[in-house]
Order: C-alpha cells, then structure tokens, then sequence
C-alpha cells in the first residue's frame, strides 16, 4: 500500500470539494480548480476529508495512487493558501521592473526580456527589505495552481541560471551554487 496514497486530505473551512465521476472541482476562497483522474484510482468525501483508493491492484493503480492523491493534496492547498516562489537576482546591473502584470528583467544580455504571466498568477518585484516596488533584485511568483507556478518560476530562472565563477545570474532564494576556481586556480 502506498504509504502517501492511504493518507487523508483534510479540507479546510471554506474548501468545498464537487466529485463527479472522475472530475474533482476544488472551490476555495482563493479560487477553483479541475483535474481528471485516471480510472485507477477513485476519490470518495466522507466528513471533511478526502479518501484516495486504487480502483485495482494493477501495476499501474498503484503507480498512480500516491501521484493523484498528492496532486489532489496540491489542489485543496493551493485554493486554500495559494503558492508561492521567490526568486533572487545577483549580478551588478541585473534587475527586474514591474511593467503592468508582466515583468522586464536586465540581466546581462543586449536586450531585455519580457516575462509574461499566464492567467492565475501574479508576478511581484521586491527589494532586499521584503518591501513591494517597481524595480528590484527579488521576483515572487504566486498563484493557486502549484505546477504552473513551479514551471513559470523555472522559465525565468532558465533566463539567466546562475554561472559558477561569479554566481551572477537568476537563481531560487535559498539556492546554493557551488562555486568554482577561476583559469588561475586560486585557493
């Protein structure tokens, strides 16, 4: 038994979660969500819990058992709480302004490039402080859909990933880029 998949999901007050067949809709204060899930797996509301079960014991049932439940997990989450990554900028001259909802980074190249945000997710420039401004070195990209927000965090970052001799360049808060000796070998 999947040690993931046999776990409950909690729904929080104002989550309100619509089964029908094998389409579940999350409402939360902070949006909707829809997935499909395949026929391998069955999803059942008792009280305020959700239950992931295999439809089976194929192979493939229990491949998908804990996935689903974790992407069901994601959904009550994300209409909950919402998501969030942050981005940090290091480089001399390199920046992001906010221009509208889209953002303009300045990172080295002869020109700039425009990021624009799909729909469900909004982009935020802020300085060292935490503090909201139209030009900074940190990018937050939130959003209620926890794959789209991970995958336009990664395509901004895919901009200018951080070199190793100097460390300038795009790269996650928190990220830790190994660092490497330059032609001369220094120590």
């Amino acid at each position: 038994m999947s040690r993931i998949g046999k776990r409950p999901i909690p729904l929080p007050p104002k989550v309100a979660v619509t089964i029908a067949g094998q389409e579940v809709t999350v409402k939360g204060p902070k949006g909707e969500l829809k997935r499909v899930l395949p026929n391998t797996v069955e999803v059942s509301q008792e009280e305020n819990v959700l239950v992931i079960n295999r439809a089976n014991e194929s192979r493939s049932a229990r491949q998908q058992h804990g996935l689903f439940r974790t992407l069901v997990a994601n959904m009550v989450e994300g209409v909950s709480t919402g998501f969030q990554r942050r981005l940090e900028i290091q480089g001399v001259g390199y920046r992001a302004n906010l221009n509208g909802s889209n953002i303009v980074l300045t990172v080295g190249y002869s020109h700039t490039v425009d990021i624009i945000p799909p729909s469900g997710v909004t982009l935020e420039v802020e300085d060292a402080s935490g503090k909201k401004v139209p030009q900074g070195a940190f990018i937050v990209v939130n959003g209620i859909d926890k794959e789209v927000v991970g995958n336009l965090a990664a395509k901004i970052r895919a901009v200018r990933p951080p070199e190793v001799y100097k460390g300038k360049g795009i790269r996650y808060l928190g990220e830790f880029v190994r660092r490497k000796a330059g032609k001369t070998g220094k120590k």
